[in-house]
């Protein structure tokens, strides 16, 4: 059987038949009707908890100047999930972050504690070498623009234990 989408008439061509298919369909559609009844998901519960547990594992990071720690994981939305397809399982997830952070920097000749958060967008099952980390300071009347700047910069650093910890949780899921 010949397929073809160039003769709109869908003439008989010699002794082949030309099939005209639904176009409108997606591609996944054409090749699989049916594909969604062997398709099942399922939420797998704790895995927020085993998350915030092993971000706040991370410890305290080294700076120059200064040092700092996850305190709290104040944002962990998201899931994660087991899905299977034709009898064979595949785990996925989720998550949204927003990770508290405190630590003290030496500026100037004083010891200053600084807090902030570091917020993490939605990133999945795979993505973690694009990660991205948005750092957002609290409200630190006594520092001046370019001590902020600097302590944001250093608070970045933690973008590699992070992502570190990430894998391991992606690593834990693969392994269920």
């Amino acid at each position: 059987m010949a397929v073809s989408t160039e003769n709109a008439k869908g003439e008989q061509q010699g002794s082949s038949y030309t099939y005209w298919p639904n176009l409108s369909l997606p591609p996944s559609a054409l090749s699989g009707i049916g594909l969604e009844l062997g398709r099942r998901r399922i939420s797998i519960n704790g895995q927020t908890d085993r998350i915030k547990e092993l971000l706040v594992s991370v410890g305290s990071v080294e700076f120059p100047g200064g040092k700092a720690e996850i305190s709290d994981v104040s944002k962990c939305a998201g899931d994660a999930f087991l899905v299977t397809v034709r009898n064979k399982k595949r785990v996925g997830y989720t998550y949204e972050l927003t990770l508290q952070v405190k630590g003290e920097w030496i500026i100037g000749e004083e010891k200053k504690m600084v807090k902030g958060h570091i917020d993490i967008p939605e990133f999945s099952l795979g993505e973690l070498d694009d990660l991205q980390m948005e750092v957002r300071l609290s409200e630190e009347k006594d520092l001046v623009h370019h001590d902020k700047l600097q302590v944001s910069q250093n608070l970045k650093l933690f973008l590699q234990p992070v992502r570190e910890k990430l894998l391991q949780f992606e690593q834990e899921l693969k392994d269920r």
